[in-house]
């Protein structure tokens, strides 16, 4: 059995952090992040998360869909996004630093520095053709008082696609039992509702991921 890479990974995912806290501490991290996500981590999940906003999206002209990644860091995800043809992309994510690295790809349109949660972001209702939120759900990170802001800002059927690591749906108290449960919620109320739900493996070596598609009502 290989042994896991040694990275600061686990010290940004503290489960008692404050909003504020984690900002900071990927403030921190970011000039090191893509180097032990991407070199050491061997991260799969941008890719599977463009993947599957190209599935989704069909034959849609992608040079005019409109998208918010969330959760954008240093903007791994819209490269890859990019790489699909998609080129109409906003960001937004709580830590200026990491944001200002994804400005230096010059990749976004718009970079939003701001908090994902309840409060209204500074986005029109309606504004979005697809959300991609890449790894933004993590232990003391997104929690499940964002997804009706995140509807909020798409489009009526349009999209939103969410790619995180399995395993804290299971062991991370915010998401046990609640994570899920909130999106059925919501899809009861008529906001959404499922497209898809596919556990893949590798997301990191040894660590299963997945990807859940929604459609926005």
């Amino acid at each position: 059995m290989l042994a896991e890479p040694t990275t600061s990974l686990d010290t940004h995912h503290d489960p008692n952090s404050t909003p504020e806290e984690t900002a900071k501490c990927y403030d921190n991290w970011s000039g090191n992040y893509e180097k032990e996500l991407m070199t050491q981590l061997k991260c799969t999940a941008p890719r599977v998360c463009a993947d599957a906003m190209e599935k989704t999206m069909g034959g849609s002209n992608r040079k005019e869909v409109r998208i918010l990644d969330v959760a954008a860091g240093t903007g791994l995800c819209a490269e890859e996004l990019v790489k699909k043809g998609f080129t109409n992309i906003d960001a937004v994510d709580g830590s200026q630093k990491m944001l200002d690295l994804a400005e230096k790809k010059q990749i976004y349109r718009r970079l939003i520095c701001d908090f994902v949660g309840p409060n209204p972001l500074d986005i029109e209702n309606n504004t979005y053709d697809a959300i991609a939120c890449c790894s933004g759900f993590a232990a003391g990170h997104l929690k499940e008082d964002c997804l009706p802001e995140l509807i909020r800002v798409v489009k009526p059927g349009g999209y939103i696609v969410i790619t995180f690591r399995e395993e804290w749906l299971h062991h991370y108290e915010d998401y046990k039992d609640k994570l899920e449960p909130a999106m059925t919620r919501l899809q009861d109320k008529g906001l959404w509702e499922r497209v898809s739900r596919e556990v893949f493996p590798n997301y990191y070596p040894g660590k299963n991921g997945i990807t859940i598609v929604y459609k926005v009502l």
